[in-house]
């Protein structure tokens, strides 16, 4: 992991295109903004891993219905 100091007005880039500048800092939170393209997607940490959870059941629900239907076509050559 990377640990940079900034100040409140810094900032930092991630390559060429996004620019993260230090808002505001009181406390135990600190206020970031971000200058993205408008085609890359942005999503909190708890939003990101609850998609992740959702495509992996998605997947693993394909993967089922797949296994099952090749059964029910097993049967049927049998038949």
């Amino acid at each position: 992991m990377l640990i940079l100091t900034r100040k409140a007005g810094e900032s930092l880039y991630l390559g060429d295109n996004i620019k993260v500048t230090v808002l505001k800092v009181q406390g135990n939170q600190v206020k970031l903004g971000f200058d993205i393209p408008d085609d890359l997607t942005v999503y909190r940490e708890e939003v990101y891993l609850r998609i992740k959870e959702e495509n992996l059941m998605a997947v693993q629900a394909n993967e089922q219905d797949f296994l099952m239907a090749t059964k029910i076509w097993s049967r049927k050559q049998e038949e």
